[in-house]
């Protein structure tokens, strides 16, 4: 056997600095000093014959070297957890942690999970809400459902399409009212309220209405989340875009109407990733199961009625 593989304890600090770009990170996910991380690198350094990080500024950069061994050690180290996940299963009861955009996660996961609560008690789930891509194969995350347009496959995790939606303008009656909407320009005399993310484009729907839009002369307001457009939206504060699920809960209660039956396509999509070698994969079906019929159910009430 190779005699650099006694260095395993100093490789195992040396990953999660380079994950982390921070000594004192890596000292916080290991539970030791920031001092123990940085003699441990050293001496590893000192036993490479190499100098694997660099520091710029608050952050330590690493070295061509350095990033040709994290690439390697990170393959090593996923492979090893996949070999103990299949030997180390875990019973259907416990923890299971589930990452969502936070709009999918306020608007419509959350009011429904008390259903999942109810058939699985013994589960319960820890919610993480971000926009920022998530590690499942560390043990991370347990279960991610991402926004994205299209998605790729990302190291061997299984990726499958939960659902797509068109775009829509939605309002307030009030505004509605007020401004007598009647056609689709008229939306450029209003705030038009948008949030940070690339898929609820005013732009595009504009342009895919047939509607020229000078960006310079409309009135914009942006917002870091969907729920604080639709806040502002059911305020009277103008206009913005959202698909018929995450907008569904305020039409029905009469707080926001959807002025022109125009979509925009193809709108946004939400993909489910999981780990196929996760300890977890009992509890983890029975997640993804329940979330697939939920969304089935919650498609068919957003089909037209027949008369």
């Amino acid at each position: 056997m190779d005699n650099r593989l006694r260095h395993l304890a100093g490789l195992r600090y040396f990953e999660a600095a380079a994950r982390k770009k921070s000594y004192s990170k890596a000292a916080e996910e290991l539970f030791v000093s920031q001092a123990a991380v940085s003699q441990k690198i050293r001496q590893l350094e000192q036993e490479l014959d190499c100098k694997l990080f660099v520091r710029q500024g608050r952050d330590m950069q690493l070295t061509p070297s350095g990033q040709m061994l994290f690439q390697q050690v990170s393959l090593g180290f996923n492979e090893v957890i996949k070999g103990l996940n299949h030997i180390q299963s875990e019973p259907i009861d416990g923890l299971l942690k589930v990452s969502a955009p936070p709009s999918f996660a306020s608007r419509w996961l959350l009011p429904r999970l008390w259903k999942f609560s109810m058939q699985y008690p013994n589960i319960p789930i820890q919610v993480d809400t971000t926009c920022k891509e998530i590690r499942l194969n560390n043990g991370e995350m347990d279960v991610a459902i991402w926004q994205s347009d299209t998605m790729e496959t990302k190291g061997g995790l299984n990726i499958e399409l939960l659902f797509s939606e068109p775009l829509y303008p939605f309002c307030s009656p009030l505004l509605a009212n007020s401004l007598k909407l009647t056609r689709p320009e008229q939306l450029l005399e209003c705030w038009l309220i948008h949030f940070k993310c690339e898929s609820f484009s005013w732009q595009d729907w504009f342009t895919q209405s047939g509607i020229s839009m000078n960006k310079e002369s409309v009135k914009w307001m942006e917002v870091e989340t969907f729920d604080l457009a639709m806040s502002a939206v059911m305020a009277g504060h103008g206009a913005c875009l959202a698909t018929d699920s995450l907008a569904n809960d305020f039409t029905q209660r009469s707080m926001l109407v959807k002025p022109f039956d125009l979509a925009m396509q193809p709108g946004i999509s939400f993909h489910l990733l999981t780990e196929p070698s996760s300890p977890r994969q009992v509890r983890i079906k029975a997640f993804t199961q329940w979330l697939k019929t939920e969304i089935d159910c919650h498609q068919e009430t957003l089909l037209p009625k027949r008369s």
